[in-house]
């Protein structure tokens, strides 16, 4: 098992990749991670995330209550959001929260990310909701991203940035990385006329790779939660409208089955990439 300060340099390693790649400015964003049920250490607040060391980092109860942080150093005001997730999603491990340019434009423009432009967005992000805008700091914020919870495992704070959550650390800020991405090429294929969307019978192909896979989290892979008989990505971002409707065994990832989470290190990680590339391309007829 990995031991807290390990923990730690990997929070201090994180925060300068979200700085250095301008998903954060001046001291912008938080990063936490589930010790286990009752202890998390998470980024303080105030400082910037790229120049963090690992006596910055502060150690917190389910309630966000300090356990320990050396002098000059308190928890975020925003922890609130991240203890909302860890108490509705007893699968995620890492937690992290940043405002990147792309996705957070999306985000005070008011469009989710639900239309289906790239095979591994749509088999291992999803859609990606809007979740009401709240005052920082305030339980607003973790009140309005609660009924998203257990459906997607990415959302974006609507006037305020993106929050991702995974397994992991890593798999977390992954997905942070995944969700920007996203957004620049569904903002830069807009300027080039407007992207060109898989059709339903393709976007039910990458579907079935990632239920093959049995990849750990939340997707919604087979209905829309609003609109009966469609998948996410096809709904016009319907998704967002109203209050979500609850299927049965919608606590799976995909409809009729469990899905189990696979192996989240680095070596798995990269296996199920090339794996799902491969499968993609053969899916979509290209070599």
């Amino acid at each position: 098992m990995v031991n807290e300060y390990e923990i730690k340099k990997q929070i201090c390693d994180i925060g300068r990749r979200i700085y250095n790649r301008n998903m954060v400015a001046a001291n912008d964003g938080n990063i936490s991670v589930k010790l286990n049920d009752n202890e998390f250490l998470c980024t303080p607040t105030g400082v910037s995330k790229g120049f963090m060391t690992p006596d910055f980092i502060c150690k917190v109860d389910r309630e966000g209550n300090v356990i320990q942080a050396n002098p000059g150093f308190k928890p975020s005001s925003e922890i609130k959001m991240h203890m909302r997730v860890y108490e509705k999603r007893p699968d995620v491990g890492s937690v992290v929260h940043a405002h990147p340019i792309y996705a957070t434009s999306f985000a005070i423009a008011g469009i989710p990310l639900t239309q289906p432009i790239m095979p591994e967005a749509v088999i291992s992000l999803g859609c990606v909701p809007i979740a009401e805008y709240g005052t920082p700091s305030t339980m607003e914020i973790p009140d309005n991203l609660e009924k998203y919870l257990p459906y997607f495992d990415a959302v974006l704070l609507e006037n305020h940035g993106a929050l991702t959550w995974s397994t992991d650390l890593n798999a977390a800020y992954m997905k942070m990385e995944s969700v920007e991405f996203y957004a620049q090429l569904l903002y830069q294929s807009k300027v080039l006329g407007g992207p060109k969307e898989f059709d339903e019978k393709n976007i039910e192909k990458l579907y079935e790779i990632r239920r093959k896979f049995g990849m750990a989290g939340k997707h919604p892979a087979n209905l829309c939660l609003n609109k009966d008989g469609k998948n996410c990505h096809n709904c016009g971002g319907a998704c967002q409208d109203g209050e979500f409707k609850k299927f049965p065994g919608y606590q799976y990832d995909f409809v009729g089955g469990d899905s189990k989470p696979a192996e989240n290190n680095a070596a798995s990680d990269a296996q199920l990439v090339a794996e799902i590339t491969k499968q993609v391309m053969a899916q979509l007829g290209m070599k």
